[in-house]
């Protein structure tokens, strides 16, 4: 065998043994590494599962899920009642509606009238964002003639608050919401705010107005004799 070629051969062998442990020494520390965060996460569970066994812990968590558990039980009361929507009653249905829950917003309307069609657009929008009001709405010429006399209601759109069946409040028209047909479902929701019918809600600032529809083109309403349209003001 030529000597050059058996030198050849064993350098290159030797070239081949440096990179294998090459080779091996990298793993080696890959797998230290690997190891370094493991034993770091086995402290952690550890720190947690003390934490878990914390009596004081353990209590606030209890007191936390039992006031999610009553406020879903208060909900589904609610719920019962009519509210997370807006409704339309009958003049059977009107006392019993009104003096069966504590805050009541009542939209008496005219189905001819414009300017209710506005009001229904916007008290649909805020009924499902406050559950703990109720909204309703009642046909103010055909279904409770008995109950708009009773309440003095002469312009509709007329929205009557009750707090505990007790009427406090109303609104009259658009007069509160700058006379104009395109106010904004946030006008109105602060308007009631005020009035105290609604209650605040976390995040309303961060909230845009889906409902500010300015582009509807005024439309006169069909009169009533038993009540006058606000948009003849």
């Amino acid at each position: 065998m030529d000597p050059d070629s058996v030198r050849s051969t064993l350098s290159g062998l030797a070239l081949g043994n440096v990179m294998a442990a090459a080779a091996r020494d990298y793993q080696k520390e890959i797998q230290a590494k690997e190891k370094a965060p493991a034993t770091s996460a086995t402290n952690q569970e550890v720190d947690l599962d003390e934490l878990l066994d914390d009596p004081e812990l353990e209590k606030l968590h209890a007191e936390r899920v039992a006031a999610l558990k009553k406020e879903v039980e208060k909900r589904e009361v609610l719920k019962r009642q009519g509210h997370g929507e807006y409704r339309e009653i009958s003049e059977g249905d009107f006392l019993g509606e009104v003096t069966g829950s504590e805050k009541v917003v009542c939209h008496f309307y005219h189905r001819e009238f414009y300017r209710c069609k506005i009001m229904d657009k916007h008290l649909k929008a805020l009924a499902p964002l406050y559950f703990n009001t109720k909204f309703v709405k009642i046909d103010a010429e055909v279904k409770c003639a008995v109950f708009v006399t009773k309440l003095a209601i002469k312009t509709l759109p007329c929205i009557v608050l009750f707090r505990n069946g007790v009427a406090f409040d109303r609104l009259v028209g658009f007069q509160d919401l700058g006379s104009k047909d395109d106010f904004t479902t946030r006008a109105l929701e602060n308007l009631l705010k005020k009035k105290g019918i609604i209650d605040e809600r976390k995040g309303d600032g961060d909230e845009e107005d889906e409902n500010d529809d300015t582009d509807h083109p005024r439309n006169r309403s069909i009169r009533s004799s038993a009540v006058q349209d606000s948009d003849s003001d």
